[in-house]
Protein backbone atom coordinates (compact mmCIF):
# COMPACT_ATOMS: atom_id res chain seq x y z
CA UNK A 1 0.00 0.00 0.00
CA UNK A 2 1.06 3.44 -0.85
CA UNK A 3 2.08 6.07 2.09
CA UNK A 4 0.06 8.90 1.15
CA UNK A 5 0.71 10.60 4.40
CA UNK A 6 2.02 14.67 3.85
CA UNK A 7 5.60 15.83 4.13
CA UNK A 8 4.81 19.19 5.70
CA UNK A 9 7.71 22.26 4.54
CA UNK A 10 8.39 25.47 7.14
CA UNK A 11 9.71 27.83 4.63
CA UNK A 12 9.06 31.74 3.38
CA UNK A 13 7.63 31.88 -0.19
CA UNK A 14 10.76 33.12 -1.69
CA UNK A 15 12.75 30.14 -1.09
CA UNK A 16 13.77 28.56 -4.06
CA UNK A 17 16.08 26.45 -2.95
CA UNK A 18 12.90 24.44 -1.66
CA UNK A 19 11.60 24.48 -4.91
CA UNK A 20 14.04 22.22 -6.66
CA UNK A 21 13.30 19.12 -3.53
CA UNK A 22 9.70 20.43 -3.74
CA UNK A 23 9.76 19.74 -7.20
CA UNK A 24 10.80 16.30 -6.97
CA UNK A 25 8.31 15.15 -4.05
CA UNK A 26 5.70 15.65 -6.87
CA UNK A 27 7.31 13.73 -9.26
CA UNK A 28 7.35 10.89 -6.87
CA UNK A 29 3.91 11.58 -5.97
CA UNK A 30 4.56 12.52 -2.33
CA UNK A 31 1.78 14.93 -1.24
CA UNK A 32 3.19 18.16 0.48
CA UNK A 33 2.14 21.24 2.61
CA UNK A 34 3.88 24.18 2.73
CA UNK A 35 3.79 27.08 5.19
CA UNK A 36 5.35 29.75 6.38
CA UNK A 37 3.99 29.73 10.26
CA UNK A 38 6.04 32.77 11.13
CA UNK A 39 3.95 34.99 8.65
CA UNK A 40 0.95 32.58 7.40
CA UNK A 41 -0.43 32.21 11.03
CA UNK A 42 -1.65 36.41 10.45
CA UNK A 43 -2.98 36.12 6.88
CA UNK A 44 -5.37 33.40 6.98
CA UNK A 45 -4.00 29.74 8.05
CA UNK A 46 -4.66 28.47 11.37
CA UNK A 47 -3.46 25.97 13.60
CA UNK A 48 -5.36 24.05 16.09
CA UNK A 49 -4.21 21.23 18.40
CA UNK A 50 -5.85 19.46 21.20
CA UNK A 51 -4.50 16.96 23.60
CA UNK A 52 -5.88 14.75 25.98
CA UNK A 53 -5.26 11.47 28.04
CA UNK A 54 -4.33 8.99 25.42
CA UNK A 55 -5.54 11.45 22.28
CA UNK A 56 -3.69 14.24 20.15
CA UNK A 57 -5.55 15.48 17.39
CA UNK A 58 -4.71 18.53 15.33
CA UNK A 59 -5.22 20.40 11.99
CA UNK A 60 -3.35 22.83 10.01
CA UNK A 61 -5.24 24.80 7.46
CA UNK A 62 -4.03 27.08 4.59
CA UNK A 63 -5.72 28.87 1.62
CA UNK A 64 -5.56 25.63 -0.24
CA UNK A 65 -4.85 22.61 1.86
CA UNK A 66 -6.32 21.16 5.30
CA UNK A 67 -3.94 19.05 6.88
CA UNK A 68 -4.22 16.35 9.96
CA UNK A 69 -1.19 17.08 11.89
CA UNK A 70 -0.66 13.79 13.57
CA UNK A 71 -0.81 12.05 9.58
CA UNK A 72 2.48 13.82 8.68
CA UNK A 73 5.29 11.98 7.22
CA UNK A 74 8.11 14.16 7.22
CA UNK A 75 8.52 18.03 8.67
CA UNK A 76 11.36 19.88 6.71
CA UNK A 77 12.28 22.56 8.66
CA UNK A 78 13.67 24.90 5.87
CA UNK A 79 13.86 28.52 6.36
CA UNK A 80 10.91 29.43 7.85
CA UNK A 81 10.05 33.15 8.83
CA UNK A 82 11.16 34.31 12.28
CA UNK A 83 7.83 34.72 14.34
CA UNK A 84 7.53 38.53 14.21
CA UNK A 85 3.22 39.12 15.34
CA UNK A 86 0.89 40.90 12.71
CA UNK A 87 1.85 44.48 11.53
CA UNK A 88 -0.28 47.09 12.57
CA UNK A 89 -0.28 46.21 16.75
CA UNK A 90 1.68 48.48 19.15
CA UNK A 91 4.91 47.52 19.62
CA UNK A 92 3.96 45.59 22.48
CA UNK A 93 1.15 43.77 21.32
CA UNK A 94 3.08 42.56 18.55
CA UNK A 95 5.93 41.69 20.52
CA UNK A 96 3.15 39.49 22.92
CA UNK A 97 1.78 37.79 19.64
CA UNK A 98 5.34 36.98 18.30
CA UNK A 99 6.58 35.07 21.39
CA UNK A 100 2.89 33.53 21.21
CA UNK A 101 3.58 32.40 18.12
CA UNK A 102 7.12 30.93 19.17
CA UNK A 103 6.08 29.36 21.72
CA UNK A 104 2.75 28.10 20.96
CA UNK A 105 2.71 27.70 17.44
CA UNK A 106 6.03 26.71 17.29
CA UNK A 107 6.04 24.04 19.76
CA UNK A 108 2.93 22.60 18.45
CA UNK A 109 4.79 22.26 14.77
CA UNK A 110 8.27 20.29 16.62
CA UNK A 111 5.70 18.07 18.25
CA UNK A 112 4.38 16.41 15.72
CA UNK A 113 3.57 12.45 16.62
CA UNK A 114 5.86 10.07 14.64
CA UNK A 115 6.46 12.80 12.13
CA UNK A 116 10.28 12.22 10.83
CA UNK A 117 12.28 15.80 11.20
CA UNK A 118 15.09 17.23 8.64
CA UNK A 119 16.07 18.85 11.20
CA UNK A 120 13.82 19.14 14.09
CA UNK A 121 14.05 22.61 15.30
CA UNK A 122 15.18 22.19 18.88
CA UNK A 123 18.38 20.28 17.68
CA UNK A 124 18.96 22.82 15.22
CA UNK A 125 18.92 25.51 17.56
CA UNK A 126 21.56 23.10 19.75
CA UNK A 127 23.76 22.72 16.98
CA UNK A 128 23.99 26.21 16.23
CA UNK A 129 26.16 27.88 19.28
CA UNK A 130 29.37 27.81 18.02
CA UNK A 131 30.79 26.68 21.35
CA UNK A 132 28.30 23.37 21.39
CA UNK A 133 30.11 22.81 17.94
CA UNK A 134 33.91 23.33 19.23
CA UNK A 135 33.45 21.37 22.25
CA UNK A 136 31.39 18.71 20.33
CA UNK A 137 33.76 18.32 17.27
CA UNK A 138 36.06 18.34 19.94
CA UNK A 139 34.67 15.28 21.75
CA UNK A 140 34.38 13.35 17.96
CA UNK A 141 37.86 13.67 17.59
CA UNK A 142 38.12 16.39 14.68
CA UNK A 143 40.89 18.02 14.22
CA UNK A 144 40.29 21.82 16.01
CA UNK A 145 42.60 25.24 15.76
CA UNK A 146 43.06 26.31 18.52
CA UNK A 147 40.47 28.77 19.85
CA UNK A 148 39.32 31.05 22.95
CA UNK A 149 36.31 32.63 23.85
CA UNK A 150 36.17 35.57 25.72
CA UNK A 151 35.04 38.90 26.75
CA UNK A 152 38.87 39.39 28.93
CA UNK A 153 41.13 41.76 26.60
CA UNK A 154 43.87 40.77 28.61
CA UNK A 155 42.93 37.25 27.60
CA UNK A 156 42.44 38.17 24.36
CA UNK A 157 46.10 39.70 23.83
CA UNK A 158 47.71 36.88 25.62
CA UNK A 159 46.01 33.99 23.44
CA UNK A 160 47.34 36.30 20.29
CA UNK A 161 50.68 36.17 21.67
CA UNK A 162 50.56 32.27 21.24
CA UNK A 163 49.78 32.33 18.12
CA UNK A 164 52.67 32.31 15.53
CA UNK A 165 51.03 31.31 12.59
CA UNK A 166 48.47 34.40 13.23
CA UNK A 167 44.80 34.09 14.66
CA UNK A 168 40.98 35.26 12.92
CA UNK A 169 38.07 36.58 14.54
CA UNK A 170 34.72 35.53 13.52
CA UNK A 171 31.28 36.05 14.97
CA UNK A 172 29.81 33.93 16.92
CA UNK A 173 26.12 34.40 14.84
CA UNK A 174 25.18 36.40 12.01
CA UNK A 175 23.55 39.06 13.83
CA UNK A 176 22.04 41.76 11.07
CA UNK A 177 24.32 44.52 10.97
CA UNK A 178 23.88 48.17 9.40
CA UNK A 179 26.33 50.82 8.68
CA UNK A 180 24.99 54.11 7.34
CA UNK A 181 21.98 52.65 7.14
CA UNK A 182 23.17 49.96 4.70
CA UNK A 183 23.38 45.92 5.58
CA UNK A 184 26.84 45.07 6.18
CA UNK A 185 27.67 41.32 7.01
CA UNK A 186 30.94 40.37 9.72
CA UNK A 187 33.43 38.25 7.57
CA UNK A 188 36.13 36.29 9.32
CA UNK A 189 39.30 38.25 9.06
CA UNK A 190 42.85 38.05 10.44
CA UNK A 191 43.39 40.72 13.41
CA UNK A 192 46.48 41.09 15.22
CA UNK A 193 46.89 40.97 19.58
CA UNK A 194 47.43 44.91 18.76
CA UNK A 195 44.11 45.62 17.27
CA UNK A 196 42.58 44.18 20.76
CA UNK A 197 41.21 46.98 22.71
CA UNK A 198 39.16 47.15 25.57
CA UNK A 199 36.17 47.18 23.66
CA UNK A 200 36.50 43.15 23.98
CA UNK A 201 35.27 43.05 27.18
CA UNK A 202 31.32 44.45 25.79
CA UNK A 203 30.38 40.78 24.71
CA UNK A 204 32.28 37.38 24.00
CA UNK A 205 34.31 37.36 21.29
CA UNK A 206 35.83 34.44 19.14
CA UNK A 207 39.68 33.89 18.68
CA UNK A 208 40.82 30.83 16.70
CA UNK A 209 44.35 30.53 15.06
CA UNK A 210 44.78 30.89 11.96
CA UNK A 211 45.22 27.55 9.56
CA UNK A 212 47.70 27.72 6.87
CA UNK A 213 45.21 26.15 4.61
CA UNK A 214 45.88 24.82 1.46
CA UNK A 215 41.62 25.22 0.32
CA UNK A 216 38.71 25.37 2.20
CA UNK A 217 35.60 22.03 2.11
CA UNK A 218 32.52 22.00 2.33
CA UNK A 219 31.14 18.77 3.01
CA UNK A 220 27.00 18.42 3.11
CA UNK A 221 25.74 15.50 4.99
CA UNK A 222 22.10 14.39 4.39
CA UNK A 223 22.16 10.96 6.83
CA UNK A 224 25.32 8.95 5.90
CA UNK A 225 25.53 10.66 2.33
CA UNK A 226 28.26 13.04 1.94
CA UNK A 227 28.68 15.52 -0.51
CA UNK A 228 32.25 17.02 -0.49
CA UNK A 229 33.51 20.35 -2.43
CA UNK A 230 36.87 21.86 -2.74
CA UNK A 231 36.43 25.76 -2.47
CA UNK A 232 39.58 28.28 -3.53
CA UNK A 233 38.85 31.81 -2.91
CA UNK A 234 41.65 35.10 -2.85
CA UNK A 235 39.60 36.01 0.46
CA UNK A 236 40.32 34.62 3.93
CA UNK A 237 36.64 33.81 4.41
CA UNK A 238 35.23 32.77 1.04
CA UNK A 239 31.59 33.75 1.56
CA UNK A 240 32.58 37.46 0.88
CA UNK A 241 33.04 37.30 -2.72
CA UNK A 242 31.60 33.90 -3.98
CA UNK A 243 31.86 35.81 -7.57
CA UNK A 244 35.37 34.60 -7.04
CA UNK A 245 35.66 31.84 -5.48
CA UNK A 246 35.84 28.26 -7.58
CA UNK A 247 34.29 24.85 -6.52
CA UNK A 248 34.42 21.74 -7.22
CA UNK A 249 33.84 18.26 -6.49
CA UNK A 250 36.34 16.41 -3.34
CA UNK A 251 36.58 13.02 -2.23
CA UNK A 252 35.83 13.19 1.74
CA UNK A 253 38.75 10.93 3.05
CA UNK A 254 36.90 8.35 5.72
CA UNK A 255 38.51 9.26 8.68
CA UNK A 256 36.44 12.27 8.25
CA UNK A 257 33.45 10.94 6.94
CA UNK A 258 33.60 8.98 10.13
CA UNK A 259 33.21 11.74 12.54
CA UNK A 260 31.17 13.27 10.58
CA UNK A 261 28.80 10.81 11.04
CA UNK A 262 29.45 10.46 15.16
CA UNK A 263 28.93 14.46 15.03
CA UNK A 264 25.14 14.12 13.62
CA UNK A 265 24.50 11.45 15.69
CA UNK A 266 25.77 13.57 19.04
CA UNK A 267 23.36 16.09 17.94
CA UNK A 268 20.25 14.43 16.55
CA UNK A 269 20.39 15.91 13.34
CA UNK A 270 19.60 14.22 9.73
CA UNK A 271 21.46 17.07 7.67
CA UNK A 272 24.37 19.63 8.07
CA UNK A 273 26.61 21.54 6.06
CA UNK A 274 30.56 21.32 7.52
CA UNK A 275 33.45 23.56 7.05
CA UNK A 276 36.95 22.58 7.05
CA UNK A 277 40.13 24.06 6.46
CA UNK A 278 42.46 21.56 4.62
CA UNK A 279 46.24 21.93 4.97
CA UNK A 280 48.58 21.04 2.09
CA UNK A 281 49.96 17.78 4.26
CA UNK A 282 45.95 16.69 3.81
CA UNK A 283 45.20 16.98 7.63
CA UNK A 284 41.56 18.35 7.50
CA UNK A 285 40.32 21.29 10.39
CA UNK A 286 37.07 21.78 11.90
CA UNK A 287 35.66 25.38 11.80
CA UNK A 288 31.82 24.92 11.87
CA UNK A 289 28.48 23.08 11.44
CA UNK A 290 25.54 24.85 9.94
CA UNK A 291 22.23 22.41 10.94
CA UNK A 292 20.43 24.65 8.49
CA UNK A 293 23.26 25.50 5.82
CA UNK A 294 22.46 26.60 2.33
CA UNK A 295 23.69 23.59 -0.32
CA UNK A 296 22.20 24.98 -4.20
CA UNK A 297 24.86 27.14 -5.22
CA UNK A 298 27.11 24.02 -5.13
CA UNK A 299 28.03 22.41 -9.11
CA UNK A 300 24.73 21.47 -10.39
CA UNK A 301 25.59 17.77 -10.03
CA UNK A 302 26.06 17.96 -6.36
CA UNK A 303 23.55 20.26 -5.95
CA UNK A 304 21.19 17.47 -7.71
CA UNK A 305 22.02 14.84 -5.91
CA UNK A 306 21.83 16.72 -2.37
CA UNK A 307 18.34 17.32 -3.32
CA UNK A 308 17.22 14.07 -4.07
CA UNK A 309 19.27 13.29 -1.01
CA UNK A 310 16.78 15.40 1.33
CA UNK A 311 13.66 14.25 -1.03
CA UNK A 312 14.48 10.70 -0.30
CA UNK A 313 14.66 11.47 3.81
CA UNK A 314 11.63 13.50 3.60
CA UNK A 315 9.91 10.64 1.50
CA UNK A 316 11.00 7.57 3.79
CA UNK A 317 9.47 9.29 6.79
CA UNK A 318 10.25 8.32 10.57
CA UNK A 319 12.56 5.19 10.95
CA UNK A 320 10.40 1.91 11.89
Amino acid sequence: MSDNRPVLVLTNPYDVTADTVLRLLAERRVPVVRVDPGADLHTGASLTATYRTGDQRGTLRTASRELDTTRVRSVWVRRPSPYEGPPGLSNQDRRFAAEQGLWGAGGVLASLPGAHYVNHPWHNRAAEFKPAQLSTAQRCGFLVPSTVITNDPCEARNFAAQQPGGMVYKPLWNTPYRVDGEPHSVWVREVTGAEITDAVSVCPHLFQAEVDKAFDARVTAVGSRLFGVRIDSPDLDWRRRQELMTCRQIAVPRSVAQLIVAYLAEFRLSYGAFDFAVTSAGDWYFLECNPNGQWAWQPARITAAIAQALTDQLEKGPDT
